[in-house]
């Protein structure tokens, strides 16, 4: 017979899943926000059941009255992201019938626990951060101070778990870096985060580093990159970027050895932002249907991009070279 485990525990081993590359995900921002913002919520509301039992998950010894645990329902969140599921634990014996506080406030708050969540993995949650998030209108706490800092403590763990584990275990092959603008705190500018996934030679997909509130500049740009040397993170066949100068600057400094590529998914925005709209509509034959100006390529069709080129890249060179011996590159 399976132990049963609270509803986080679950999340929290997909979400680590994600990260290590054993979870596949087409929309993997997306799917990386969803989890966080999961595990947030459904920490949260384990903690409040926490404070209404007086106890823990697994301790016993409850009063007459006091109520016992009695399974989970799942919920549903609408968010900016899709709609979030989560489980929602139940609470059964208590003299009063149990509502939870913290639920019914979750559905006008769902873009702040977005926020939450990219904070939670770009530098970690403070209680105070957790503390704001789980207030009401009236500026009222809905889970006791010992709640909040028991969860801040597991969060701040979760960070510093995903913030220095080790990276030599990964063989990776592409690594892709981009800066992206998220807003971390609700109510604020939105902040740059540096962002590093990378692609192993079995093909999953890892989540390297996070580093928010960060500038693109190559003093910045090489830290973010020694801090992931430090971890073991090897040299990769090829690296992907913008072409913002402070990043391919830090990747010729940080990555000598390895090949350097403009990314083809920034190329192609550029390009479909510069072509006018009359120019792509007369340029094209009349037998093909008019183009329609998108924000972006899909990832299938990244995929079907670079993928002839670094396969032709790492045809051209093997492991040893490219790993040990191959001098720097010119440019």
């Amino acid at each position: 017979m399976s132990r049963r485990i609270p509803g986080s525990e679950r999340t929290r081993e997909g979400l680590r899943d994600l990260i290590e590359g054993r979870l596949s995900s087409e929309t993997g921002r997306s799917e990386l926000v969803r989890l966080a913002t999961r595990l947030i919520i459904e920490e949260g509301l384990e903690a409040e059941v926490r404070d209404t039992l007086g106890r823990d998950y697994y301790e016993h010894g409850q009063a007459a009255g006091q109520g016992y645990r009695n399974g989970a329902r799942e919920g549903r969140l609408k968010t900016a992201e899709g709609f979030i599921g989560y489980s929602a634990p139940q609470v059964s014996g208590t003299a009063e019938p149990f509502r939870s506080e913290l639920r019914g406030h979750l559905k006008g708050h769902s873009e702040a626990l977005e926020d939450l969540a990219i904070e939670m993995l770009a530098r970690g949650l403070s209680v105070r951060d957790i503390e704001d998030a789980f207030k009401d209108e009236t500026g009222r706490l809905l889970l006791s101070r010992t709640a909040v800092s028991q969860l801040g403590e597991r969060l701040w763990a979760d960070y510093q778990d995903f913030a220095t584990r080790d990276l030599g275990e990964f063989d990776i092959v592409y690594l892709f870096i981009d800066g992206i603008a998220e807003r971390i705190r609700p109510g604020q500018r939105r902040e740059p985060v540096l962002a590093a996934w990378g692609f192993t030679s079995a093909g999953a997909k890892v989540l390297l580093h996070l580093m928010a509130g960060s500038k693109e500049d190559a003093e910045t740009v090489s830290a973010f990159f020694q801090d992931m040397r430090s971890r073991g993170l090897g040299d990769p066949l090829l690296v992907v970027s913008d072409g913002a100068p402070g990043i391919i600057k830090a990747i010729e400094t940080c990555f000598p050895r390895s090949e350097r590529q403009r990314c083809l998914a920034h190329r192609m925005r550029n390009l479909a932002a510069k072509v006018p709209e009359d120019v792509c509509r007369t340029s094209r034959p009349a037998s093909l249907p008019p183009i329609r100006r998108h924000p972006g390529p899909s990832p299938a069709t990244w995929r079907t991009a670079w993928w002839p080129i670094t396969r032709l890249i790492s045809r051209a060179r093997s492991p040893a070279s490219w790993t040990t011996s191959r001098p720097a590159s010119p440019t």
